[in-house]
């Protein structure tokens, strides 16, 4: 099966815990704290593995989670940071994030990586919080929940030629002639059902990647048929070879399958109209086709070559090679994403008066619910188990000015504040 499309769940590692602990050697009085750091967590990276031609892999397993780094330890030792976990991908794949839709990666050459999402830090230990005025902290940090998101996989098949037309007007058959690859053929519409790659070598010694796609009709760019599907392996093409049956046997006119056609790839994607286009004069040998191709070139106005050939009895199958090639010698590549489009996966912190660290709303119930990711990030990496823990989240909400927005949105004492799944009472 070729899958070529998929949403999967991806999360980084959550960090390793600090630990609370003290030196407790017979000879070293007052030997205080020695709780260690926790490790890292691990990152989540897609690597293009060329052996793969598909999703399919990602239709049995949607789920990745990385390993959480190991927790701090006594005597000052740290955890150690787990290993990153390792997504193969076919090349071509493009990931995007389901929820803003912006590029995280377009992945084409084998062995490339990309963090798709990175792994939370370590949380400090004891040792790190000891000051001259508190020698001796009973606190420590949980670890940074690592980054998760739902991200899109799209595969955009690596072709420097693609085959575009109405259903059979003889794509796979000229795929099959002038490579080694092995199509499905028969004769009936939409007998392609996915693309098919093959590796075409001309008399002169020069090669390039065709593609075959399944065949399109009026209204495929908004999903009518099948081809709409598979429009998005076009975008990686150089050269748009465009297949159209001179014989008219099903009584359309080859000049409008023409025009439609090139109307279809423009209403998907305007930049489809930038690459160099071939048209192939397919079925040369069935009657009445030599007369329309004279309609057909009367008709024209595009400065598109026109070659006529037989795929049956391989009339003017060479020429049309060489001029593929030399197109292909001249037109340099298309890239799909502009550097500035994809997310170069550093951290980058940066004041914005815009983005309030926290928000309060009011549940029908009268709970005050507070949100926000730098809030929620605190609540995560603080031990709730330890008081002075306790004490210091309080002094960082006072500091964030929770206290006094939740005094202005009208709150008293004993009324509940919920953050996430628990709840608090406020206490003024």
């Amino acid at each position: 099966m070729f899958v070529d499309q998929v949403k999967v769940y991806v999360k980084g590692g959550d960090g390793g815990n600090g630990m609370v602990a003290f030196r407790r050697e017979k000879y070293v009085p007052k030997g205080g704290p020695a709780g260690g750091d926790g490790g890292n967590g691990a990152d989540v990276v897609f690597e293009v593995d060329e052996g793969l031609r598909t999703l399919m892999d990602f239709r049995y397993k949607r789920h990745f989670k990385a390993d959480r780094g190991e927790h701090g330890m006594s005597k000052n030792q740290h955890g150690r940071n787990a290993e990153e976990m390792i997504v193969k991908v076919p090349p071509g794949t493009v990931v995007t994030d389901a929820e803003t839709e912006q590029v995280l990666a377009d992945l084409t050459e084998h062995g490339q990586r990309a963090v798709i999402a990175k792994g939370g830090r370590g949380g400090r230990g004891n040792s790190r919080f000891a000051t001259p005025a508190n020698p001796a902290p009973q606190l420590s940090e949980n670890g940074e929940p690592g980054k998760e998101r739902d991200v899109i996989l799209e595969l955009k098949v690596l072709a420097d030629v693609g085959l575009v037309g109405f259903p059979s007007v003889g794509k796979s058959t000229l795929l099959s002639i002038v490579s080694s690859a092995k199509p499905k053929i028969a004769d009936y519409h939409f007998t392609t059902l996915v693309p098919n790659l093959g590796v075409v070598e001309t008399d002169d010694n020069r090669s390039f990647v065709m593609a075959d796609l399944p065949g399109l009709i009026e209204g495929a760019h908004e999903g009518v048929g099948l081809g709409h599907q598979f429009l998005r392996h076009i975008e990686r093409t150089r050269v748009i070879v465009h297949v159209i049956d001179m014989s008219a046997l099903e009584g359309r006119d080859p000049y409008e399958d023409y025009v439609t056609i090139n109307e279809e790839l423009e209403q998907y994607n305007m930049r489809l109209t930038e690459r160099p286009q071939i048209i192939v004069a397919n079925k040369m040998d069935m009657p009445d086709a030599a007369d329309n191709l004279a309609a057909f070139k009367e008709k024209l106005t595009d400065d598109y070559k026109v070659f006529p050939i037989s795929a049956i009895t391989r009339e003017g199958l060479r020429e049309l090679l060489f001029e593929i090639a030399n197109q292909l010698e001249t037109t340099p590549e298309f890239p799909l994403y502009n550097e500035e489009e994809l997310s170069d996966n550093r951290v980058m912190y940066r004041f914005d008066e815009g983005d309030a660290p926290f928000e309060i709303s009011r549940d029908p119930d009268g709970t005050f619910v507070l949100t926000g990711k730098a809030l929620e990030r605190l609540f995560k990496m603080t031990d709730f188990s330890r008081d002075e823990s306790v004490k210091r989240f309080s002094r960082q909400l006072r500091g964030m000015g929770v206290d006094d927005a939740l005094r202005e949105r009208g709150a008293k004492d004993g009324d509940i504040i919920r953050l996430l799944e628990f709840e608090f009472e406020f206490i003024d």
